[in-house]
């Protein structure tokens, strides 16, 4: 590792002059990238349907190929798991990364091709490093390793040859040599598939390390990072690892949980956030000191915006990075070298800058609140809770919220389960407060809470630790990628929560 090290450092801070190329010729990239895909697929099963050898111009790609949800492409899906080929992809698919369903499936699996893990997936990794040095050319984070926070892994039993895990889990499997020198913890632990075991083993595990960076979920970090500081006795995680600089983190917005981070790590250390799906490696933050990720325009992802109100039409049109505004909710449709031929993510990003394109992740399609015509997203309820905390002197763990509808007796409201790791002094204040952040941050929600006519003031419940946790297990989605919605339009998620709690009180 000492001997690689350096060498590893100096192929990332040389590979920033590539990195400017496609910032600098963002729509040219992508164009490319859209030739380069139709031609390496014109021969696949879905290439003939569509007639990819004669769809070189994006207009023409647009109006022959429709916009596709997962459904759509799941007669493919299960044959390419079953081991035909050449169906979405001109290269063999051996790995599916398994994801959150939809709501027909408990899972979703998303091919995964050499190609996307190599010039995507793995080049999206490897631009992370290049990023940071550009920003940080002082940096020593390869001198130490990376605790890499991963998912769990299984075997598929539909094919001997094809294999499936959570992301995180197919990217371990698959990292070249050289990767498992420069991480922690061994591979045997990294892909545990039982939570509560698997924080212990990273815990005991990686404590010894020199551990420089970190890169996970904040969910399970903080879990991690609590207890290796009851394990070590020390006061902050810099007492642990003194020379540890960075933390990557996504899947959820790192808004509620920064000053908890701060707090445990005792000392001011870079965070930067990234935005890796099954799909795709999309985005990473290449200023720490600044909003939005820069969007990742060569790495065989073709991407169009679809505007969110465009959503459920027969025809919904999207735009190109030309055409595209600041500050508007688009719904990412992406074709890519994993097969996916314009696949609407579930996404919803909001554009930060323009050229160079940055974003960041505002929601879900189908993770908001609407009940009412307040059109709340999760970036509106991320940051109401962050003020909410500051102003009452809370930490907060996890929240989920949905709505309450009219009765003959109330108008609307909308409830929230908040797993606290400090409480508020007071939770009428907390909803008090968290209600005026909502009311600042969202119009639409202000007007309806105008006067209560609508909506009456948020019902806050302050759950005992574990609760989230405890309907994540039962779901079968503890641990990994697996998160807590943090919005529902519907009562489903809230009310089974609420059903555990009730039981404890028996």
């Amino acid at each position: 590792m000492k001997i690689l090290s350096p060498a590893i450092s100096r192929l990332a801070r040389l590979r920033y002059g590539n990195i400017e190329q496609w910032i600098n010729n963002p729509i040219d990239a992508q164009r490319e990238v859209l030739q380069d895909l139709v031609t390496h697929a014109q021969n696949t099963e879905i290439g003939r349907k569509y007639g990819f050898d004669t769809l070189f111009a994006i207009r023409r790609f647009k109006e022959k190929v429709p916009i596709q949800e997962y459904d759509d492409i799941k007669p493919y899906i299960e044959r390419l798991i079953n081991g035909e080929q050449n169906l979405l992809w001109n290269t063999p698919v051996a790995w599916f990364a398994k994801s959150s369903g939809t709501t027909n499936d408990k899972s979703k699996f998303i091919p995964i091709t050499e190609e996307s893990l190599q010039d995507c997936h793995y080049q999206g990794a490897k631009d992370i490093l290049s990023l940071y040095y550009h920003f940080n050319p002082d940096s020593d984070l390869l001198t130490g390793k990376g605790l890499v926070i991963g998912g769990s892994h299984q075997v598929s039993t539909m094919n001997e040859e094809t294999y499936c895990g959570d992301l995180s889990a197919v990217l371990l499997q698959n990292t070249p040599f050289w990767g498992h020198w420069i991480r922690t913890p061994e591979l045997s632990i990294a892909l545990m598939d039982e939570w509560e075991t698997k924080i212990e083993s990273l815990a005991l595990s990686t404590i010894s390390e020199n551990v420089t960076s970190i890169s996970g979920v904040p969910t399970w970090t903080l879990v991690l990072i609590k207890r290796i500081l009851e394990i070590t006795g020390k006061a902050t995680l810099k007492e642990v690892w003194p020379n540890l600089e960075l933390y990557i983190h996504g899947g959820v917005s790192f808004t509620p949980y920064r000053e908890q981070f701060k707090k445990l790590i005792g000392s001011d250390i870079f965070y930067l956030d990234m935005y890796n799906a099954s799909e795709g490696f999309f985005a990473v933050q290449d200023n720490p000191n600044e909003e939005g990720m820069l969007l990742f325009l060569q790495h065989g992802i073709f991407y169009e915006f679809m505007p969110v109100e465009e959503y459920g039409k027969p025809q919904p049109k999207t735009v190109g990075l030309n055409k595209v505004v600041l500050d508007k909710n688009y719904a990412p449709v992406i074709s890519t070298n994993g097969g996916l031929w314009r696949y609407l993510t579930g996404d919803t990003v909001q554009f930060t800058s323009l050229y160079p394109f940055r974003i960041k992740v505002s929601g879900r399609l189908k993770h908001f609140i609407n009940a009412f015509g307040e059109e709340l997203i999760v970036d509106n309820s991320d940051k109401a809770i962050a003020i909410a905390s500051e102003k009452t002197g809370a930490i907060v763990n996890d929240y989920t919220a949905a709505p309450v509808y009219f009765s003959e007796l109330a108008n609307g409201a909308h409830e929230w389960l908040i797993e606290f790791d400090t409480p508020p002094d007071n939770l009428a204040r907390f909803a008090y407060e968290l209600d005026c952040a909502l009311k600042s941050l969202n119009s639409d929600y202000e007007a309806k809470r105008h006067k209560d006519i609508a909506l009456g003031l948020p019902l806050v419940h302050n759950l005992t630790k574990g609760v989230f946790a405890r309907w994540l297990k039962y779901k079968g989605k503890l641990g990994g990628q697996h998160k807590v919605p943090r919005l529902c339009n519907n009562r489903q998620y809230i009310d089974e929560i609420l059903e555990i709690i009730k039981e404890d009180k028996v």
